[in-house]
């Protein structure tokens, strides 16, 4: 049987092939657009797909431009959506549905690869924070603008200041510098400081993984943080599994 699992947010529509011993294959990101998603899931992938696998925060039209688009390959399309209970994983919200599936999923692929406490950042339009402890309890998160969508508002009200570039410097000596240092230090910033938070909660520091497609910058400023960039795609394959099974 071909499965493919499709991660489809705000800014991008990541998928890869669901391997028969449940990992995920080689991930690919695909135009984003709703005038192109068609064009570009026909050109990637294969003809014919036996079931998708699909978590979406996109807006509704986006989303209903790929359910179509996979429509006419596949013989079944599964979407994902938030659990209050999963396995070990207990999600903390009173109504779960308020929790974003990727949230969710990117909780399930980290207890998937972390059996202690887990501190996961998404950095893609927002900045998620979720943590869980070693037993499988989503203790509850944060959320805030990420740094592009920082530099993105501020160049909204102020055309003057650019909307991306830059290096980041502890004091920086030009504008574009400054900006980046402030936006991508103030993501930095919130991460520390829930860490600090998670560590005094549960008497040890949690494992600290980000994803998202801005993980790249902040994780440089993060010392012993891992990089998943396939996090949300593997707690959908986590997911499929246990919904291909029922």
């Amino acid at each position: 049987m071909s499965a493919w699992l499709f991660d489809l947010g705000n800014t991008r529509l990541k998928c890869a092939p669901l391997l028969a011993d449940g990992r995920v294959g080689e991930a690919i990101a695909l135009p984003h657009r709703e005038e192109d998603v068609a064009a570009a899931i026909a050109q990637h992938l294969p003809a014919r797909i036996d079931v998708a696998y699909l978590a979406s925060v996109a807006q509704p039209t986006l989303r209903v431009a790929v359910l179509d688009a996979l429509a006419s390959r596949c013989g079944r399309i599964s979407i994902a959506r938030t659990q209050p209970r999963f396995d070990e994983l207990r999600i903390a919200y009173a109504d779960p549905r308020k929790l974003g599936v990727d949230r969710f999923l990117a909780l399930l692929g980290a207890r998937s690869r972390v059996r202690g406490p887990a501190l996961v950042c998404g950095v893609g339009t927002a900045l998620t924070i979720d943590l869980v402890d070693a037993d499988g309890q989503h203790l509850g998160g944060r959320i805030a603008p990420s740094p592009t969508l920082m530099r993105e508002v501020l160049h909204a009200r102020a055309p003057q200041l650019a909307e991306a570039g830059g290096a980041y410097e502890a004091f920086a000596r030009d504008t574009e510098d400054a900006l980046a240092s402030g936006c991508e230090g103030a993501g930095v910033a919130l991460i520390e400081q829930s860490l600090a938070a998670a560590t005094a909660r549960l008497g040890d520091a949690p494992s600290v993984l980000l994803h998202g497609g801005g993980s790249d910058a902040l994780a440089r400023h993060l010392r012993n943080a891992t990089e998943v960039a396939t996090l949300v795609l593997e707690g959908l394959a986590r997911w499929a599994s246990v919904e291909t099974a029922d």
